[in-house]
């Protein structure tokens, strides 16, 4: 799926997601809350599918965060784990 974000921005997108999924502990739950199946936000997360600009819409909407605070990573604890999403001192 073709996607406008750079890789770095997609790779922020999917910490914040990540991230997201530590304090709600379910893709299911997560996906509700998106509006996408969680099958795809675990498709995105594995980096089998490319972030669209909607799915980062979708995910700074619902962290209540502006999108460009999402696409530079301004929206997770610094040092957060990009490949399970636990803040620094909980991975």
């Amino acid at each position: 799926m073709k996607t406008d974000l750079t890789a770095e921005e997609q790779r922020n997108v999917r910490t914040a997601i990540r991230y997201m999924h530590t304090n709600v502990r379910r893709w299911k739950a997560l996906g509700k809350a998106i509006k996408v199946q969680p099958d795809t936000i675990f498709r995105i997360v594995s980096g089998r599918r490319s972030v669209t600009a909607a799915m980062a819409f979708r995910v700074a909407r619902l962290a209540n965060v502006s999108i460009d605070d999402l696409l530079a990573a301004k929206t997770v604890p610094a040092g957060t784990c990009q490949h399970c999403g636990h803040p620094p001192g909980q991975g």
